[in-house]
């Protein structure tokens, strides 16, 4: 899944960390459990990305939050290119 920050007129892609791999999962510290599986996420009647979405957002440093938490994968946290701010995540 690709996520973009956006804020005004300004839309940017939100990275992983450079030593990522390829699919690895993005966690977010306190939300542990098995991940959704592609049909659950698709399914229009559980609406979980419309219940995720309102709740993502890069912090004033462009990293990429879930309640506040960072999203991290790899070492480090996924940030939005140029380290957008304060933006809502899609």
């Amino acid at each position: 899944m690709v996520l973009c920050a956006s804020n005004d007129n300004t839309v940017k892609f939100v990275e992983p960390p450079a030593d990522a791999s390829i699919g690895e999962r993005v966690m977010c510290a306190g939300f542990e459990g098995e991940a959704a599986t592609e049909n659950q996420v698709a399914n229009k009647k559980k609406k979980i990305l419309d219940t995720v979405f309102p709740d993502l957002k890069t912090d004033s440093n462009g990293v990429a939050c879930y309640k506040g938490v960072p999203l991290t994968a790899g070492t480090g946290s996924c940030v939005a290119e140029d380290r957008l701010s304060n933006a809502s995540i899609s």
